[in-house]
């Protein structure tokens, strides 16, 4: 899934499609260090939930909440979805539930 970025040598946070609800993380060091690459990651997120599932978006809490640099994004990039902010983790993090329409 590699979209020709620097973050080409990265491991993905996913590796297939998945047809049930579940979670990303991108709250890791590397994270933390590179807001592009949490975009990058949660759109390939996304990309790879099927229709009428969710994924849990967990971001870095060095970023601040997600709405302020990850939902434009996202919705810039996908039709049919719709973004809930879901709560702050106890390790600092940030949920984002991204609903992937039929």
């Amino acid at each position: 899934m590699s979209n020709g970025s620097a973050d080409s040598d990265i491991e993905p946070v996913t590796r297939r499609e998945h047809d049930v609800s579940w979670s990303a993380n991108l709250e890791k060091p590397r994270h933390a260090a590179d807001r592009d690459l949490v975009v990058s990651q949660a759109k390939g997120a996304v990309e790879a939930t099927a229709a009428g599932t969710h994924v849990n978006l967990v971001t870095h809490g060095d970023h601040g909440r997600p709405e302020n640099y990850l939902w434009d994004e996202l919705e810039a990039a996908f039709e049919g979805i719709d973004l809930e902010y879901v709560d702050r983790c106890g390790c600092g993090g940030h949920v984002t539930r991204v609903h992937v329409g039929d």
